[in-house]
């Protein structure tokens, strides 16, 4: 029964923000408003689910710099939880076309002005890559998952060039990101949220000098490496901070909710 309130207050609450989202989102040409809506919307998923957030490396990125996050991707929570750990970061994702055809979530995309690609067609991937050089350059960063789809079986897979590409061509560092612990809470076609912790590791930026097309791979083997050595061995340390605010974009931690 429990379980049956907090999914009808979630389409509720989501009906209601991406409503609020998408009349927002009409005026902006970049979105920025409109994604303060979904801090706020992610938040209060996150806090209703009793989920907690351990974020290890804040300390290695600036606020006011614009990244390629390449993140590995374990489960559908993972968007929230980026958004949470983030939190100091206007960030938009690289998506597939069709999720704009979702009733409300993918309108809330589209008024957020997420970067979305159609993958049957070359010329899109293209135009793609000029609107992620245009937030870009609006001072938002760009979250990409190059595995392509969620991990079934818990291995990190083969990471597509794409991200690394926009990377190189924006001249952006490319940040590596570690997610471990979603895939417990939400796993692929779960839909009940469990509570528990999500630690998320953030990697010193990586340059993106000297990088051509032609020596991708050298770039993309790095950051693979990179977050495949941090999967399942997050510890505790230096700028670890404990995120659940007492509003989506504010700074003062409050106490968490008990597991």
């Amino acid at each position: 029964m429990l379980y049956f309130f907090q999914l009808s207050f979630f389409a509720l609450l989501t009906i209601l923000l991406s409503v609020l989202t998408i009349i927002c989102g009409i005026f902006e040409t970049h979105g920025k408003k409109a994604y303060r809506i979904n801090q706020f919307w992610t938040w209060i998923i996150l806090r209703v689910a009793g989920i907690r957030l351990k974020v290890d490396g804040l300390e290695n990125v600036d606020p006011k710099r614009q990244y390629v996050f390449i993140v590995n991707h374990q489960s559908n929570i993972d968007i929230p939880v980026l958004v949470q750990a983030l939190a100091e970061f206007q960030l938009r994702w690289m998506a597939k076309k069709e999720l704009l055809r979702v009733p409300f979530f993918g309108w809330a995309m589209w008024a957020t002005k997420h970067v979305t690609v159609d993958r049957s067609d070359p010329q899109d991937a293209v135009k793609s890559l000029a609107r992620a050089k245009e937030r870009l350059g609006a001072g938002i960063s760009l979250v990409i998952y190059p595995e392509g789809t969620r991990s079934r079986d818990g291995r990190l897979q083969r990471f597509k060039k794409g991200g690394f590409l926009l990377a190189v061509q924006a001249n952006t560092p490319i940040v590596p990101v570690t997610v471990n612990g979603s895939a417990k809470l939400l796993p692929a076609g779960a839909w009940r949220l469990r509570p528990g912790t999500i630690d998320i590791t953030i990697d010193k930026p990586v340059s993106v000098e000297g990088f051509r097309p032609g020596n991708l791979r050298l770039l993309v083997n790095q950051v693979h490496a990179t977050i495949d050595a941090r999967r399942h061995t997050a510890e505790p340390g230096a700028g670890r901070a404990d995120i659940f605010e007492d509003s989506a974009i504010g700074h003062e931690p409050i106490e968490k909710p008990s597991m």
